[in-house]
């Protein structure tokens, strides 16, 4: 450890308070990408955090959510590093299980509770403490900084490649540092070398004019049934996806890849205790869990239709829909999923079930060895102490791929760990690993500016 590594590190532990309060204020704003619930009042508050910090930062409309872009010049004015975050969060719902107001932001046990304290506005302020702790102890900023901040990551980030197609000349960069990462369950940290793709769609379907009396069962069509029937040949009780040709463009893991997945450990035991499971999906277990990300996947996220109100009440729903999620792997593509999906449903008789995409994204990978991820990894272990592990795909989504097509190498340090309970009640960062988080990245800063990542 440097001298200035441990200027950092005082820094650091000195002024968590600080960047709490601006948590706390960010959290306050309930900026629901689902509903478009507080989404222009939250984008102006992270321009203003921006702003302060000596940013140029632009607030700039998209068809959907403001996109904030923010920019501060440094001292190897060569090399830029981006930093890519998202102020739009998840329904906080079910709100009777939240054991504090899920708004505002609450301090327990060693940890902040709210919505958006780890993802992503704690990911977002750890950065920001990372970069006043550099600021304030070698007086400027190593290399030239962006912020691209966006506002729809949560519902599959729908108006961004437009966005970032438009302002091309403005992003270029050398290596992005993206959301997530953290720590696994032996408290190793991780990084993260990509992200699997998404197509998420609405499946509706609609066989009455209105809702009729159950008395009528065995004349009038039930919309809850008929979306049953389809939704039963999407995938078999084996998790395989029956849709014709999906699984057409799946690439083959790597040699690379199956070194790196070879040496991860099985955190099965910390996933059924997280969620109260004695065994995982098709018995899954040993190394079969950390190749999981490579298989992709159908989840029904949501579904409704008819009567879910207490009591009984005897009707033919007319109407039912359900809320369907795919994750893709390298190399599958939305769009030719999307086709399939169509001609599937079609060719089971099923052309009246509606289809609406409500956001796809394409997956995207990193090299393993270039050197901003082997820079990531080093530093890791100067501040947690263990040796980073390396994933290559994690299970979500996120739109990393606009960069790595363009050859950007992208990391991902950050605040989590395996309990951090994103978009569920009570989701939280421990005040550790936020500090632990600012520490490396602000490492990972200091010697990308000079030129350690090449």
């Amino acid at each position: 450890m440097t001298e200035g590594d441990e200027r950092i590190d005082a820094y650091v532990g000195a002024h968590l308070q600080g960047w709490f309060d601006e948590l706390g204020r960010l959290c306050a704003v309930p900026s629901v990408s689902a509903r478009h619930e507080g989404v222009d009042e939250c984008a102006e508050l992270v321009a203003g955090l921006l702003r302060s910090r000596g940013f140029e930062a632009e607030v700039q409309a998209t068809e959907g959510h403001p996109v904030v872009l923010a920019d501060a010049g440094g001292s190897a004015s060569h090399r830029t590093l981006l930093f890519y975050n998202h102020y739009d969060v998840q329904p906080p719902e079910p709100l009777e299980l939240w054991e504090s107001p899920p708004f505002a932001l609450t301090q327990r046990d060693g940890a902040l509770f709210a919505r958006g304290s780890k993802d992503d506005k704690g990911e977002f302020m750890a950065r920001l403490a990372a970069l006043d702790a550099v600021h304030a102890v070698d007086g400027g900023y190593p290399c030239r900084i962006k912020f691209l901040v966006e506002g729809e990551e949560e519902v599959g980030s729908p108006h961004l490649p437009e966005w970032v197609a438009r302002h091309a000349d403005r992003l270029k960069v050398d290596g992005a540092v993206w959301e997530e990462g953290g720590i696994d369950a032996d408290g190793h940290p991780f990084i993260r070398l990509g992200a699997r793709g998404l197509v998420y769609v609405e499946l509706s379907v609609q066989t009455l004019s209105r809702d009729a009396h159950s008395g009528q069962a065995n004349l009038l069509p039930n919309a809850n049934w008929r979306l049953v029937w389809a939704l039963a040949t999407l995938k078999d009780q084996q998790e395989k996806e029956l849709v014709p040709g999906f699984y057409d463009d799946v690439r083959p893991t790597s040699r690379r890849f199956d070194e790196l997945l070879a040496t991860l450990p099985s955190d099965e035991e910390a996933v059924q205790e997280v969620f109260g499971i004695d065994r995982l999906l098709l018995g899954r277990t040993g190394g079969q869990v950390p190749r999981a990300p490579f298989d992709p996947t159908c989840n029904i996220a949501g579904m409704g239709g008819g009567y879910q109100g207490p009591g009984s009440k005897t009707v033919i729903p007319a109407r039912a829909s359900a809320k369907v999620d795919f994750r893709l792997v390298p190399d599958q593509d939305p769009q030719d999923i999307l086709a399939k999906l169509r001609r599937h449903l079609d060719s089971k008789g099923f052309a009246d079930v509606e289809i609406e995409d409500l956001g796809s994204e394409r997956p995207g990978v990193v090299d393993p060895d270039a050197p901003l991820v082997l820079l990531a990894a080093r530093t890791a272990e100067e501040v947690y102490g263990l040796p980073a592990r390396v994933y290559p795909l994690m299970g979500g989504t996120t739109p990393m791929y606009l960069f790595t097509e363009q050859g950007v190498p992208v990391i991902a340090p950050g605040v989590g760990y395996h309990d951090n309970r994103a978009h569920s009640p009570n989701e939280h960062v421990r005040i550790e690993d936020f500090e632990r988080a600012a520490r490396h990245i602000a490492r990972v800063v200091r010697r990308f500016g000079a030129g350690e990542a090449g």
